[in-house]
C-alpha cells in the first residue's frame, strides 16, 4: 500500500508533501480534531510507521496512534482517536483503548515523552495482535483478536501538531525475531532459526497469558516489553503509593489512591511516598478527590531524598529538616524554611476536588511542578538525582489518587482548561495586522460576583452599583505585552460611597482566579494603584504615587503597562504617573476593580480612534450597544493630535484640558480635527475650573491649519487668519474689533456650553447654552477650523455631539437640557436608544434619534439604561406620516435590551403584544399592563400628538408612572411599577421618527453640593481656600532647603532633598522661607547608615540662616534655638522637657517627621502625621526649621503634598488592606467598630523587637506556622508605639468591645486561616488575650486552638458541637460533661492576662548580647461574641488592674469549641 494519509481528515488538518504529511492548523489555539488515517487498509505484517516533525509545548497530552475496522471513506470524524467506536485500538500515553475504554495499563512507552524527530508505527500481524513500534524497536503485544481489514490511525493531539508518513514496511515474524530483544534472563540475540522462531512463539504465549492476567487484575506484571532505555517501563516499575505511609493513611486501589481516616478530627499525619524513586523527566501526578471544609491550610507535594522504608514519619512534611524540598499553599519550603514565597499564581489551598497536581524532576535536576497539567516552572535547581515523591494530605486534603499521563479524559479536561484561559470563546475577537493575529484586550468573562461584562468584552460595569460597593472585579483576557497600554474610560459613577476605581496588574490567571471582593485583599503576585497610592500584594508600597483616582469623573481616563524593563507605569488621562514598581514578571493581567463610586468602564485602544480628517467611513453607521464611539458626519469632530504644550488630548478626541492647571495658565491651545462646513455647529462644554487665576476660556476661528501652525502662548497672539471671543471683545488678528459683544466668557461656569457657527454668507455666530448670541463678525472666508484656547481659569472642555442652530420651537427642550446639564460627553450619560430594537427602526444621530423605515409597525425603541426614580425620559416627535391611523406609545417595561438579542422572536411588532416581561404603557388615552386594559380616558390622547410635541415617561419614587406632555405632568398613570424598568417607546401608525430631548438625572456640581464628610471625591481644583490656605499653598509651592548649610551637605531635587555626604556631622540644613503660623512642614527620612550611632534633631530657630556659620551639630546652636533630640526638648542646648514623643534616633526609613507652630507660639511634633502635643513654647515669628542630619541619618526629603500624612491609628490590624474604604462613608463606620491598620514599614528594627525576635528563634516553632510579611509583626515598645501614635484602646468585633493594644510586648503574626477571613472572623469578633507557658506553644499551634499546660488539648475527643458565623459547624454531637470541660481565661487586656500567675516567666541568655534575661509568651486571640461569660479578676488584686476595665469585669472564661481564633504570639522581655 502507499504511505500516504486518506484525503478525509479531522477539521484541523491539512495534508502537504503528497499527502505524506499532516499538520494541525492552530496548533496553539486547538488540541484536539486532529485525526488523519492512513490512504488504504494495512495489510498482514505491515507497519505503519511516522516521524514526529514538530510538537508545541501549550498543551497537555501528545500524539495518540491506533488502528480501526472504521472505513475514512464514510468516517464522521470525532475530535480525537479516543472518540472511534466501532472497533477500534488505540494507544495514547501508556496505555491501549478499545472504543475509548482502557483495556491495558502502562503499556509499552509513554508516547507523551516523544520529541521531535522520534518515529512510532502501528502494526497488525497475520494472527490478529496489535503491536507498537517506538524508534524501530517493538513494545510487544499491545491487543490481540483485530478484524482482518483496520486502517492505521494518528492523532495529532496535544503537543503533536505535525507528523510525516515514513513506509509501509512488511515485517514477518522471521524479521521480527532477528530484532534485539531483552529478557529479565539474557540479552543474547535470537537467530533465525526454527528454535529461535518456536522460542518467540512461546515468549508471544507466556505474555498473552500474562496479559489476559492482567487485564484481569490477577497480576500487574509484564514481560512483553523490552527493558532497553528506550522503551516504557513494565508495570511492575509504575508510580504507586509506598505501603509505608503516615499513621492515619489508608490505601486502595492497587496502592494507586490514598486517604486520611477521621479527616473530621485529625488534620495531620497524612504522609504518603511514591514506592520507588521518580526518574528523570518523569511526571508524578495525583487528582485531588476529597476535601473537607473544616480545617486551614490544605494539600502539600514535593520530593525526598529520604527511602520511605527507612523514615520515620513525621506529623507533616514540614516538620522534616533534611532532603525535603516542598510546595505549600503557593510557596516553596526547603527542609521546613520558605525559600520562594510566592512560587507560582496558584495556591494549593485554594484547589477544588478533581483538580490535578504534578511534579517532574527533570534531568538538568530541576524540579517543576504542574497544576492541572500546567508547568509552574522551575521551583528549585540542582536536586539530588534519587528523590521520592510525596504527598502531605494535610488540613482540608482527604483523599487522592495517582494519575497516569495515559488518562485520556483528564488530558482532555486539563487542555480544554488551558484553552478557556489561552484562547477564550466569549469576548474573544481577533483583528489583522499583517500576516499576523493581534488579540485584542478585552475583559475575561470571570469576573466578581456583582460585577457584569457587556458590549463583546468592551465594557464592565456593577449593575446594582447603589446596593454594593465591592465585588467588581474584572481582569483583562489575556496577559499584557511589553509596552502595551490597557486603559479604561471611566463611563458612569455613584455618589453613594466613599473610594473610586482601582487599577492594577496580576500573575493570576482570570481562569482560574477565585476573585476576591476587592483586589487589594489579594496576597500575592498584584499591583494596585488606588486612590494616589500604590499597593502589592495589599500592602502599600508608595503612599503619595500619582493623581488621586479617588476624585476623577465620568470620562476620565486610567490605564497601566509594563515595559520591557520590568517596570510598572500608570497612566491618568493620558499621563505618564511615573515610575510605581520595578522587577514586575512579564507575564501579568490587567485588573480592574469597580470599587466605591465606580460603576462601570470601557476599555479603549486605538481602535477607538476616529477616523484621520478626509478619510472616508465605511459600513453602515447604525450604533451597537457598545459602539460608544461610532461615528456619523454629524459628530466626527474632534480635537486635533496637534495642540500647546500644556494641553493634552483625551478621550478619543472629545477632551481636552490644560495638565498643571494650579502653576500653568496658558499654553493650552486646542484645534479641531477638521475643517468646519457651511452652517455646521461646533459645540463644547465646559467641565473643570479652578479658581486661581484671572481671565477664562476663549474660542473662535482660524483659517491657518493646525499642521501649519506653531502653537502661540494664547491665540490672541497670532496676527492673521484668526477671528476670537475673549471674554466681552470680539478680536480679529489678535486687534479688538468690537467690545460688549452679547455674551460673555469669563463669566461662564462649569457645565456651560459654548458654540461657534459659520453660516453660509459668511457670518461668525456664538451660541451659549444653545442660544444665538448674534452676527460677532462678518466676511469670514470658507475652510476655517475651530480653535478654543483653555485659558486661566478654564482647565478642560469636552466637544458635545454637535447639534443644529436651535430654533425658538425647541425653547422647552432646551430648557428641559439646561434643567439636566450634560456634565460629560460620554455616551450612557446622555440618554440614548438601545441598538437592539424593532426590525423596521434605524437609530441616528449617536442613538437619539430614531426612524421608522419601513410599514407601520415593528418599531419598538428602549432607552439605553435603567431610569433611575423621578428620572424623565422624553422625546420630540419630528415627523407624521398621515398614510396610516394610530400613534405612539410609550411606557416602561423590565425586559432588559440586552435579553432581546437572545430571544429568537425579538421584539414584537407592538409595543401592545409585549409580554414576555411585565410592562405598562399608554396607548391613545389608555393604560395597559401586558396588553391588559388599566385605566380609560387617561390625560392627553396620544391620536393628537403632532411634529414638535414632546412626551415623556417618569417612574416616581413612589414607584408610580406618570406621563409628560410637553413638560406637563398628566398624573399618575400606573402603581406598583418595579424598580428596575427601562423606557419604552414604539413608533406606530402615523408617528415615523422621534428624537430624545432628556438627559440623565446626574449628581449636582460640585458648586452646588453642600459640605460633606466624604468630600474628598471632588476635585481639589473645585475647593475654595482661605486666606491661611492661601498662605499655605503658597509657602508649599516655594519651600526649600536653604543654600547656607552645613559642609558635609548637599541639595538636589530642586533644593527639596538634602544628603549628607560625608563622616557623621556638618549635617544641619535649614529652610529657606519662615515657617508661617499654623503651617506643618514635613520631611521624610530617605536614608539610614547603621554604621553610625544616634539619628537626626530637628527643631526652629529665631534667627535667619541665611548668612548663619552652621556648627557641627545642631546641639551647639545656642542663641534662639529650640531642639528636639532623641525623644528630649532643648532650647539653647539646655534641656526643658524629657520623655517627649518618641525616641527620634529609632525611626525607620520612611517615617515622616513634621513641625508646626500654632497661633499660641507653641511648638508642636509631629510623627507621620499624629500630633505629639506641645513641644516648647514662646516660639519667636518669624522663626526658620532646622534640621540636623546626624548620625545614622543621612538623607531627608521635604514632603510637599498639601495633606498631612496620617498614620495609623492602631496596632492590631495585620496589613494594609484589610480595611474596605467603603466601609466609612460620610464619616460613619458601617455595622463594625474598628479602626484602619498602621502604615508600618520597619525597614529598620528597634532594639527590643530584634531581642523578642533573638528569643523566638530558640523556640522549636515551625515557620509555618508565622505569617512571612514582616510588617505584619509589631512592636509595642513605647518608642515604637509613639511612632506610629497608636491609642491605648481600640474597639472591635459586632457589637464593638473595647480592648487594650498589648504596650511593652512585641506581637509576631500567625498564618491566617482563609475560611475565617471569608467569615469576617477578624472584623465581627472580638479581641482578648490569653497567657500561656513556652512549653505549651507547639502543642497549641499543632492543634490549632488554645491547649491548657497539662493536656494535649483543653478539649476531649467527643467535641462540641459549634456553629461558626459565616463558616462552618463541628459535626459531633456534644457529648462531654461539664466537669471534664477546662475553661480558658482570656482577657481584653494584657496587663491582666500578662501576669506571672497566666504567663509564667523563664530564664534564657540571649546569644548576641550574651545577657540574661526574662521571657513571657501569650496569645492574642479572636473570640466569639457571645461564646464567653465576663468575670470577676481571680488573682485577688486590691487596686484597679487596668483604669478601662472593671476589676469584675477583666477576666473572662470560655468553655465552647471553636470559639477562639489564634491571631499573634506576644513575647515579652525583661
Amino acid at each position: 500500500m502507499a504511505a500516504e494519509f486518506h484525503l478525509r481528515t479531522g477539521k484541523l488538518v491539512a495534508l502537504l508533501n503528497g499527502n505524506r504529511t499532516a499538520k494541525r492548523n492552530k496548533p496553539t489555539e486547538e488540541f484536539n480534531h486532529g485525526l488523519a488515517m492512513s490512504r488504504e487498509p494495512l495489510g498482514d505484517g505491515q507497519l505503519f510507521q511516522v516521524r514526529i516533525d514538530r510538537k508545541v509545548n501549550s498543551w497537555s497530552g501528545s500524539i495518540e496512534i491506533g488502528v480501526t475496522a472504521l472505513d475514512p471513506s464514510t468516517l464522521d470524524f470525532p475530535s480525537s482517536a479516543t472518540g472511534l467506536k466501532g472497533g477500534s485500538w488505540i494507544i495514547s500515553g501508556c496505555s491501549v483503548l478499545r472504543d475509548g475504554r482502557s483495556v491495558l495499563e502502562e503499556y509499552g512507552q509513554d508516547l507523551d515523552q516523544l520529541s521531535e524527530g522520534d518515529k512510532v508505527g502501528i502494526q497488525r500481524t497475520a494472527g490478529g495482535e496489535l503491536h507498537l513500534w517506538v524508534n524501530g524497536r517493538d513494545c510487544g503485544v499491545a491487543a490481540s483478536g483485530l478484524p482482518p481489514r483496520v486502517w492505521g490511525v494518528v492523532d495529532l493531539y496535544g503537543k503533536c501538531t505535525q507528523v510525516t508518513v515514513l513506509g509501509c514496511d512488511t515485517i514477518s515474524r522471521r524479521e521480527e525475531t532477528r530484532r534485539p530483544t531483552a529478557t529479565a534472563a539474557t540479552t543474547t540475540t535470537t537467530t533465525s532459526t526454527d528454535e529461535g522462531f518456536v522460542g518467540m512463539e512461546l515468549s508471544d504465549v507466556v505474555n498473552n497469558a500474562i496479559l489476559s492476567a492482567y487485564s484481569g487484575s490477577l497480576l500487574n506484571v509484564s514481560l512483553g516489553s523490552p527493558l532497553d532505555g528506550s522503551c516504557s517501563v513494565t508495570s511492575n516499575d509504575a508510580l504507586l503509593f509506598h505501603e509505608k505511609c503516615g499513621t492515619l493513611i489508608k490505601l486502595s486501589n492497587n496502592n494507586k489512591t490514598a486517604e486520611r481516616r477521621r479527616p473530621l478530627d485529625e488534620f495531620n499525619n497524612g504522609v504518603v511516598m511514591t514506592n520507588r524513586p521518580l526518574r528523570d523527566n518523569e511526571m508524578f501526578e495525583i487528582r485531588i478527590d476529597k476535601l473537607v471544609d473544616k480545617w486551614s491550610g490544605s494539600i502539600e507535594i514535593g520530593i525526598t531524598v529520604h527511602n520511605p522504608n527507612n523514615l520515620d514519619y513525621p506529623a507533616t512534611m514540614t516538620n522534616l529538616r533534611s532532603g525535603t524540598i516542598m510546595m505549600s499553599g503557593c510557596g516553596i519550603l526547603t527542609n521546613g524554611k520558605g525559600t520562594r514565597r510566592e512560587y507560582c499564581e496558584f495556591s494549593l489551598d485554594e484547589l477544588q476536588e478533581g483538580d490535578h497536581i504534578g511534579l517532574m524532576r527533570k534531568s538538568n535536576g530541576a524540579l517543576h511542578f504542574y497544576i492541572n497539567g500546567i508547568d509552574q516552572g522551575v521551583a528549585a535547581t540542582q536536586t539530588l538525582p534519587t528523590v521520592y515523591g510525596v504527598v502531605d494530605l494535610y488540613g482540608m486534603a482527604v483523599k487522592v489518587t495517582i494519575v497516569h499521563n495515559h488518562n485520556h479524559s483528564d488530558r482532555l479536561r486539563r487542555n480544554n482548561a488551558i484553552m478557556r484561559a489561552l484562547s477564550p470563546d466569549v469576548g474573544r475577537r481577533v483583528f489583522d495586522s499583517g500576516d499576523t493575529e493581534v488579540e485584542r484586550l478585552l475583559f475575561h468573562p470571570n469576573c466578581g460576583q456583582k460585577a457584569a461584562i457587556v458590549c463583546d468584552g468592551r465594557t464592565a460595569l456593577r449593575p446594582h452599583a447603589t446596593d454594593d460597593f465591592n465585588h467588581g472585579v474584572v481582569l483583562s483576557n489575556r496577559s499584557l505585552r511589553s509596552n502595551e497600554i490597557f486603559q479604561v474610560r471611566i463611563d458612569k459613577m455613584v455618589d453613594k460611597w466613599a473610594g473610586s476605581i482601582e487599577i492594577g496588574v496580576t500573575t493570576h490567571n482570570p481562569a482560574y482566579l477565585q476573585l476576591p471582593s476587592t483586589m487589594t485583599n489579594l496576597r500575592s503576585g498584584t499591583w494596585m494603584m488606588t486612590g494616589n497610592g500604590v499597593m502589592h500584594n495589599g500592602t502599600t508600597i508608595l503612599d503619595e504615587y500619582g493623581h488621586n483616582l479617588d476624585r476623577l469623573k465620568a470620562g476620565d481616563t486610567v490605564g497601566v503597562m509594563r515595559k520591557d524593563d520590568g517596570s510598572l507605569h500608570f497612566f491618568v488621562n493620558n499621563v505618564d504617573q511615573g515610575l510605581a514598581a520595578s522587577n514586575v514578571p512579564s507575564s501579568v493581567y490587567a485588573v480592574v476593580d469597580l470599587y466605591g463610586q465606580a460603576a462601570q468602564a470601557t476599555i479603549i485602544d486605538d481602535i477607538d480612534l476616529p477616523p484621520l480628517p478626509d478619510e472616508p467611513l465605511d459600513g453602515n453607521n447604525q450604533i451597537s450597544p457598545c459602539s460608544l464611539f461610532s461615528l456619523t458626519p454629524s459628530n466626527d469632530l474632534r480635537f486635533h493630535h496637534l495642540h500647546g504644550n500644556n494641553a493634552v488630548i483625551t478621550n478619543g478626541g472629545r477632551t481636552a484640558f490644560r495638565q498643571n492647571c494650579r502653576s500653568e495658565f496658558n499654553d493650552a491651545i486646542v484645534m479641531s480635527s477638521r475643517a468646519l462646513r457651511e452652517g455646521e455647529m461646533f459645540e463644547i462644554l465646559i467641565q473643570k475650573m479652578v479658581d486661581r487665576w484671572s481671565g477664562s476660556i476663549e474660542a473662535g476661528v482660524t483659517a491657518i491649519r493646525p499642521e501649519d501652525l506653531e502653537f502661540p502662548s494664547t491665540m490672541t497672539d497670532i496676527d492673521y487668519d484668526t477671528w476670537m471671543l475673549s471674554g466681552t471683545a470680539i478680536m480679529q488678528d489678535g486687534n479688538t474689533m468690537r467690545n460688549n459683544y452679547g455674551c460673555d466668557l469669563d463669566s461662564l461656569t462649569t457645565g456651560s456650553r459654548i458654540g461657534m457657527m459659520r453660516s453660509s454668507n459668511g457670518d461668525l455666530h456664538y451660541y451659549i447654552n444653545g442660544v444665538d448670541q448674534g452676527v460677532a463678525c462678518s466676511g469670514l472666508p470658507p475652510e476655517l477650523y475651530a480653535v478654543v484656547d483653555l485659558y486661566g481659569q478654564c482647565v478642560q472642555v469636552s466637544i458635545t455631539s454637535g447639534s443644529p442652530p436651535v430654533d425658538n420651537s425647541l425653547s422647552l427642550s432646551n430648557a428641559t437640557e439646561k434643567s439636566f446639564p450634560i456634565q460629560s460627553p460620554v455616551p450612557g450619560i446622555a440618554h440614548r436608544f438601545h441598538s437592539n430594537c424593532g426590525k423596521n427602526v434605524a437609530l441616528q444621530n449617536d442613538g437619539c434619534r430614531a426612524v421608522r423605515i419601513h410599514g407601520f409597525s415593528h418599531g419598538v425603541v428602549l432607552s439605553m439604561k435603567e431610569l433611575r426614580s423621578d428620572e424623565l425620559f422624553e422625546v420630540k416627535i419630528d415627523e407624521i406620516n398621515e398614510q396610516w391611523s394610530g400613534s405612539l406609545h410609550i411606557g416602561l417595561t423590565t425586559l432588559q435590551p440586552l435579553d432581546v438579542s437572545c430571544s429568537s422572536s425579538g421584539l414584537p411588532s407592538s409595543l401592545l403584544e409585549l409580554r414576555s416581561k411585565v410592562s405598562w404603557l399608554v396607548s391613545g388615552s389608555e393604560i395597559r399592563r401586558n396588553g391588559m386594559l388599566q385605566k380609560q380616558n387617561y390625560g392627553f390622547s396620544m391620536e393628537r400628538l403632532t411634529v414638535g410635541n414632546r412626551v415623556g415617561v417618569k417612574r416616581a419614587s413612589d414607584d408610580t408612572m406618570h406621563i409628560f406632555i410637553d413638560g406637563e405632568d398628566m398624573g399618575v398613570a400606573a402603581a406598583g411599577i418595579a424598580k428596575n424598568v427601562f423606557a419604552v417607546v414604539d413608533l406606530y401608525g402615523k408617528v415615523a421618527s422621534v428624537s430624545i430631548v432628556s438627559s440623565s438625572v446626574l449628581e449636582e456640581a460640585e458648586s452646588t453640593k453642600p459640605p460633606s464628610m466624604s468630600s474628598d471625591s471632588g476635585s481639589e481644583e473645585e475647593e475654595e481656600l482661605s486666606p491661611c490656605e492661601n498662605e499655605t499653598s503658597v509657602f508649599m509651592a516655594t519651600v526649600e532647603f536653604m543654600e547656607n548649610h552645613g559642609r558635609n551637605i548637599l541639595l538636589s531635587n530642586i533644593g527639596h532633598t538634602a544628603t549628607r555626604v560625608a563622616s557623621y556631622n556638618q549635617g544641619v540644613v535649614a529652610s529657606a522661607q519662615p515657617l508661617p503660623r499654623q503651617l506643618l512642614f514635613q520631611i521624610q527620612i530617605d536614608r539610614l547608615n547603621p554604621q553610625w550611632t544616634s539619628s537626626l534633631s530637628l527643631g526652629v530657630i529665631g534667627n535667619s540662616p541665611e548668612r548663619f556659620n552652621f556648627p557641627g551639630t545642631a546641639s551647639s546652636i545656642k542663641r534662639s534655638a529650640w531642639l528636639i533630640q532623641r525623644d528630649s526638648v532643648f532650647h539653647n542646648s539646655l534641656k526643658i522637657c524629657d520623655n517627649y514623643g518618641p525616641n527620634l534616633d529609632t525611626c525607620p526609613e520612611g517615617t515622616i517627621l513634621g513641625l508646626l507652630v500654632d497661633n499660641a507660639h507653641s511648638l508642636h511634633l509631629f510623627v507621620n502625621g499624629m500630633d505629639q502635643g506641645v513641644a516648647a513654647q514662646d516660639i519667636p515669628n518669624p522663626c526658620f526649621v532646622v534640621i540636623d542630619l546626624y548620625g545614622q541619618c543621612e538623607q531627608v526629603t521635604i514632603v510637599t503634598n498639601d495633606a498631612m500624612a496620617i498614620g495609623g491609628d492602631s496596632g492590631h490590624l495585620r496589613c494594609q488592606g484589610d480595611v474596605e474604604k467603603a466601609d466609612v462613608v460620610d464619616g460613619i463606620k458601617e455595622n463594625l467598630c474598628w479602626t484602619p491598620p498602621p502604615e508600618v514599614n520597619p525597614m529598620k528594627t528597634c532594639e527590643y523587637q530584634a531581642l523578642c525576635a533573638r528569643f523566638k528563634e530558640l523556640l522549636p516553632l515551625p515557620d509555618g506556622y508565622f505569617d512571612e510579611e514582616l510588617k505584619c509583626n509589631l512592636c509595642y515598645c513605647e518608642s515604637c508605639h509613639k511612632l506610629r501614635g497608636d491609642e491605648a484602646y481600640y474597639k472591635r468585633g459586632d457589637p464593638p468591645k473595647d480592648y487594650a493594644l498589648p504596650f511593652g510586648w512585641c506581637r509576631f503574626a500567625l498564618r491566617l486561616n482563609p475560611r475565617c477571613e471569608v467569615a469576617n472572623v477578624y472584623k465581627k469578633w472580638h479581641t482578648a488575650y490569653h497567657g500561656t507557658c513556652v512549653g505549651s506553644l507547639r502543642r497549641t499551634l499543632d492543634h490549632g486552638e488554645l491547649v491548657s499546660a497539662g493536656s494535649s488539648s483543653i478539649f476531649c475527643t467527643n467535641e462540641a458541637k459549634v456553629e461558626l458565623q459565616n463558616g462552618y459547624n463541628d459535626p459531633e454531637e456534644n457529648s462531654i460533661q461539664e466537669k471534664d470541660v477546662v475553661k480558658v481565661s482570656l482577657s481584653p487586656t494584657m496587663r491582666y492576662i500578662g501576669l506571672d500567675r497566666f504567663c509564667p516567666k523563664i530564664r534564657f541568655k540571649d546569644l548576641k548580647s550574651q545577657r540574661h534575661h526574662h521571657a513571657q509568651v501569650a496569645f492574642q486571640v479572636c473570640v466569639r461574641p457571645g461564646s464567653y461569660k465576663v468575670g470577676p479578676q481571680s488573682v485577688g488584686a486590691s487596686e484597679s488592674i487596668d483604669p478601662r476595665f472593671s476589676n469584675n469585669e477583666i477576666e473572662w472564661i470560655t468553655k465552647e469549641r471553636a470559639s477562639t481564633v489564634l491571631y499573634g504570639l506576644l513575647i515579652r522581655v525583661e
